[in-house]
């Protein structure tokens, strides 16, 4: 199925880009490379349930299987050993990354209470974008009575823009919210 997102990137955002910053290949534009999500579970060393419920949830929300990942190093003041569970996290690539993008611009971020848009300044000097949500209801596929307890995410959108600036403009131009400072 084609993605509605992509198609406006490769029939629109190209072409806007193009212009705006005199690029004279088509290579040369920014585009996505990837999104991961990703949500850090302290408290899943010790029970095992709140792993597997995190794990169904960032896979309803992506519509990929999510992975657990693993303390590399054993912590004792965080009573953390080698190996143990904590955390989950997905990567989203191609089409995958587009619907993701689409209901996050169209349908999360506006459910958002008081929202204003998000914050232009997350970008970390490469062009890739870095998105913390409070709370997973506000995506639609969540279900409000399934939770245990309200857990937040991290978003990081990977683009192969050189500049912020490049970054932005793409985001900017396939729909994202961003707050005017």
């Amino acid at each position: 199925m084609v993605q509605r997102l992509k198609t406006v990137y490769e029939q629109e955002v190209i072409k806007q880009l193009m212009t705006r910053f005199q690029y004279k290949n088509i290579h040369e534009v920014p585009k996505l490379e990837k999104i991961t999500v990703n949500r850090g579970l302290g408290e899943a060393a010790q029970n095992a349930k709140i792993l597997e419920a995190s794990v169904k949830e960032i896979t309803e929300i992506t519509g990929q299987k999510a992975i657990v990942t693993r303390a590399k190093k054993a912590i004792a003041g965080f009573k953390l050993r080698q190996e143990m569970p904590i955390g989950v996290m997905v990567t989203l690539r191609g089409d995958y990354m587009y619907a993701f993008l689409d209901r996050l611009i169209n349908l999360a971020l506006p459910r958002i209470r008081d929202f204003r848009g998000i914050n232009s300044k997350s970008f970390d000097g490469r062009g890739n974008y870095n998105l913390g949500l409070k709370e997973q209801l506000i995506f639609p596929e969540v279900d409000y009575d399934s939770i245990e307890q309200i857990r937040g995410m991290d978003i990081s959108i990977v683009t192969t823009a050189k500049t912020d600036q490049e970054g932005l403009a793409l985001l900017k131009s396939l729909g994202m919210p961003f707050a005017e400072n």
